[in-house]
């Protein structure tokens, strides 16, 4: 590691030679090797299969674990009881009001802070007043990835209630006391669908309100985690640049206190997640890896690191800025540069952020792009919003570098990939009004490297199996449109990069649909190394999907491998979330750089070699996943900068949660057991 991450005022030696990170990578002749079995371990075999926006707590609230384990959660510290009511230290998880204007310029920790008496009231959002599929017949027609059983919740859960109004589903909705609430009861049952709570980089950084004037000893970074309802109603997942609406109040936004809802697995809630960590393995200390949204953290997830926008040779350029975008007699603004100081006037309504708005439309009747605020220079401490986060790194009790290269402007949410799935360029598609609708947000190709790069330079086989890719692949320009082409392309990694979509057979031998991923494990076909995404009907995410249905699928690949001796017996599988939906969590954060860590989320290992029952408290995130196959399969870190360069975490006998080497990141491996005898 050496002087690489020694502190922030020294972030831009992260990138000793911006050329050499951006080199092409060159792939090694595969010829007939193949060392995708030479593994230190006896897992031959890894799945990560990754869902959407969950914490930990949101869903492990009140898991009660077997004898000799312990866990970190509501019940554990007695926030709340077995049933979910209040418990004796609820008061640790209170949430407050609090105030950031234009004349205080963002604020990582706001002021002036308020207990709340009650919660705003937890909204419904934009999820369905009804079902998204009318029967089984249409739903079995649309989806392939379920077990028989389940496509019966694809036809159940709708709110019955108007979008973006209180969610009178939930007793008490309007006097809920101002900490965390029970999402289920009798009138909202587990396979109902619920909103979204605001999942962006600058509100998540609020959300956890983190300051190093509270810094302890078991709390080194912090972080108070109080703020969650107040960014919601506030903010919520920003405004696109556009002015605060006149009459703007607490439910505005159409989240309220969505976030601080949880989930009861000891009265029946998430039954299939339970099993797997009564069965198996989990961890209660694993973390999303970027604060913020999907694509940061697929893309951290592949490479280990952030991705900025660069010019048509790989260097840091600055992405479009107040620029006027036309769409036939239309115009729009365009400013892709985050800015989240309040705007004049207002409390925390930022100036511009968001994931774009407007569109091109289509030839007949088009419509201008407008605001969409993603990216940020984090090594200008001028910039909107960076110097406060800066200024909190270096306040720290340990050196944390930023990790930002001089001029580069970071991607810190969602913006379409560089690629359409046959590998043509979308970003250099983004001027074209065609039918359908193009985006002008839509970050470069990228040259980060990866751990795709990595597995073919070692000759591991790999693949990324995405839900309904093929009829993405067919028809890129109606992606979310119709019922079979719900394919979440700001997911795969891979579609950012050129090392990879620009190489035919690359790209054709690496991405393809879950359909594969059925016919490879029956066939015993299965990679060394397989990222698997359900498609948007089964991720999980809160309103569009829900938790029962990303059960689903889950339970179906892991029955289909453990059908198959021979590969169950050399497979681990690692079930996660993308990142923690902007839900309330009570976990430790470890501050790594500018990007991260964010929120803890779920981290399940289902193989015959886990420990049973054991929930490992090592501090991971997503760059763990990647620490794990380099162990596993002897291979270098993906890049001299990324993050897998971090050592793994020691820790004192009475604080596991928390390294005393920051920043540090395990490697997964504290979930298995390869010496005991396992079935």
């Amino acid at each position: 590691m050496g002087k690489q991450f020694e502190s922030v005022t020294r972030s831009a030696i992260a990138y000793a030679s911006v050329a050499t990170l951006l080199m092409q990578p060159m792939y090694a002749s595969t010829e007939s090797v193949d060392n995708s079995a030479r593994t230190r371990t006896k897992i031959k075999h890894v799945i990560v299969i990754i869902g959407e926006n969950r914490t930990f707590d949101h869903i492990f609230a009140t898991y009660k674990p077997k004898p000799g384990e312990s866990i970190d959660n509501l019940l554990s510290k007695k926030i709340i009881h077995e049933d979910g009511t209040p418990g004796v230290n609820y008061f640790q998880a209170f949430q407050s009001s609090a105030v950031d204007s234009s004349s205080d310029g963002y604020l990582v920790a706001p002021g002036s802070k308020a207990q709340y008496a009650t919660l705003p009231p937890p909204l419904t959002g934009s999820a369905p007043t009804k079902p998204y599929f009318s029967d089984v017949a249409t739903a079995k027609a649309n989806e392939t990835d379920l077990p028989s059983s389940y496509y019966k919740y694809l036809t159940t859960g709708g709110t019955g209630l108007p979008k973006y109004s209180p969610d009178t589903r939930i007793p008490h909705v309007n006097a809920l006391p101002p900490g965390p609430f029970q999402l289920t009861s009798a009138t909202m049952p587990y396979d109902s669908y619920a909103a979204s709570p605001v999942h962006r980089f600058y509100q998540m950084r609020q959300q956890l309100d983190c300051s190093g004037l509270n810094s302890t000893k078991e709390n080194p970074t912090g972080c108070a985690n109080d703020l969650f309802p107040w960014v919601e109603a506030t903010v919520g997942a920003g405004a696109n640049g556009i002015p605060e609406p006149v009459g703007f109040n607490d439910a505005s936004t159409g989240e309220g206190s969505t976030a601080m809802g949880f989930y009861n697995v000891l009265r029946g809630d998430a039954p299939y997640l339970k099993s797997l960590a009564d069965r198996y393995a989990m961890s209660d200390n694993y973390h999303q890896a970027v604060m913020g949204g999907t694509g940061a953290n697929h893309i951290m997830l592949g490479t280990g690191d952030a991705m900025y926008f660069s010019d048509s040779h790989g260097n840091p350029a600055t992405p479009p800025h107040h620029q006027l975008v036309s769409a036939g007699p239309n115009t729009g603004t365009v400013d892709e540069i985050e800015n989240p100081n309040a705007q004049p006037g207002t409390n925390n309504f930022y100036t511009e952020d968001g994931y774009g708005g407007g569109g091109y439309g289509s030839l007949a009747n088009p419509s201008p792009s407008y605001g969409g605020g993603s990216y940020s220079n984090c090594s200008d401490s001028s910039q909107p919003g960076v110097g406060p986060i800066l200024g909190y790194l270096s306040s720290l009790p340990y050196s944390v570098s930023s990790r930002c290269a001089s001029g580069a402007y970071y991607l810190l949410n969602n913006y379409d990939p560089g690629y359409y799935g046959n590998g043509t360029s979308e970003y250099a598609d983004i001027g074209n009004p065609n039918e359908g609708g193009q985006t002008v947000f839509t970050i470069p190709p990228s040259t980060l490297p990866s751990i795709g790069d990595e597995l073919i330079n070692h000759h591991v086989s790999w693949k990324y199996y995405g839900g309904q890719w093929n009829t993405y692949v067919a028809d890129p320009l109606n992606n979310y449109v119709t019922l079979n082409n719900q394919y979440c392309n700001i997911c795969n990694w891979s579609q950012y990069l050129k090392s990879i979509m620009t190489n035919a057979t690359v790209r054709q031998g690496h991405l393809q649909d879950t359909l594969n991923l059925t016919d490879d494990i029956a066939l015993g076909k299965l990679p060394a190394v397989s990222f698997v995404k359900p498609d948007g009907w089964l991720d999980g995410h809160p309103a569009s999907s829900k938790l029962i249905l990303f059960e689903g699928f889950v339970k179906k690949i892991v029955d289909e491998v453990k059908a198959n001796k021979e590969l169950w017996d050399s497979t681990a599988i690692l079930v996660t979330f993308d990142e923690g939906g902007g839900y309330y969590d009570s976990g430790y954060v470890q501050a790594l750089d500018f990007f991260g860590d964010g929120t803890r989320i779920p981290l399940l290992a289902i193989s015959p070699y886990t420990k049973p029952g054991h929930i490992s408290h090592e501090y991971s995130d997503h760059v763990s996943v990647l620490k794990f196959i380099e162990a596993n399969w002897n291979l270098p870190p993906v890049s001299s900068r990324s993050r897998d360069n971090f050592p793994n975490p020691k820790v004192s006998n009475k604080n596991p949660y928390v390294p005393l080497n920051q920043p540090a990141l395990g490697d997964l491996m504290d979930l298995f057991d390869f010496i005991q005898d396992h079935d």
